[in-house]
């Protein structure tokens, strides 16, 4: 009768994280050069550090403007966060807890002392998360959402609802989210904006490039086996 009694009343139990009975606590902060892999997501000294209590788009995912218009939010969202770690340096971060991906998720904060989760979701890059944050950024997105900033320009998918309905979506990228760059885009004479389709592409070699290089390359290989627009290749 006593062990159903406290079955009963004890509530549901918590998720248990493996890693954090794996791998032990980091004693000291860490700090340095981060490198961006999306909006929610940096590398520092060949560790990733996932922002506590907070989400952004996915690196892959699209989100329409006032007008409409599909753009890429997941890729906008890394390029706000890397102009904004940028402007103080080095990033410092605090350890929290370990997550499924083997990353260190954690409280960041810019050289000046800046919170980065903080200023992603007032700025609108990324959501208030409650469920890991308990509402500690509800603040910021109310004041993002009045001022239609970022994703509150128009619509979009909350994150995590986004890597529900794409399961190929719902690991962490694996690389850095690089910008291409100036001299890739003039020796290819191909562009990741305007954003295409395999009916707009002219060549196998113009949809790897494109596979390889933007953000939404990705749709063009629907079976996910590294050829994008078969019917060219």
């Amino acid at each position: 009768m006593v062990t159903q009694f406290v079955m009963h009343n004890s509530g549901p139990l918590p998720e248990i994280n493996l890693q954090n009975l794996i791998k032990p606590k980091p004693v000291e902060p860490i700090t340095g050069v981060a490198s961006v892999i999306d909006g929610d997501t940096i590398e520092v000294h060949g560790q990733r550090i996932r922002f506590n209590g907070i989400d952004a788009p996915e690196s892959r995912q699209y989100c329409d403007d006032a007008k409409g218009f599909e753009y890429p939010c997941g890729r906008r969202s890394a390029e706000a966060l890397d102009s904004f770690l940028a402007a103080s340096r080095p990033v410092q971060c605090t350890f929290v807890t370990w997550d499924r991906y083997h990353r260190f998720v954690g409280e960041c904060r810019r050289a000046d002392g800046a919170s980065v989760a903080a200023w992603m979701v007032e700025h609108g890059q990324a959501l208030d998360w409650p469920r890991y944050s308990h509402g500690a950024y509800a603040q910021q997105q109310a004041k993002a959402q009045a001022a239609k900033v970022g994703l509150w320009i128009g619509k979009f998918e909350a994150p995590w609802d986004w890597r529900a309905s794409h399961a190929d979506g719902a690991a962490p990228a694996s690389q850095p989210l690089g910008i291409v760059s100036r001299p890739l885009v003039a020796q290819s004479g191909y562009s990741c904006e305007p954003r295409r389709t395999c009916k707009l592409i002219s060549s196998c070699d113009e949809a790897q490039w494109y596979l390889q290089n933007c953000s939404w390359g990705g749709k063009l290989d629907r079976d996910g086996d590294g050829v994008a627009c078969e019917t060219l290749c």
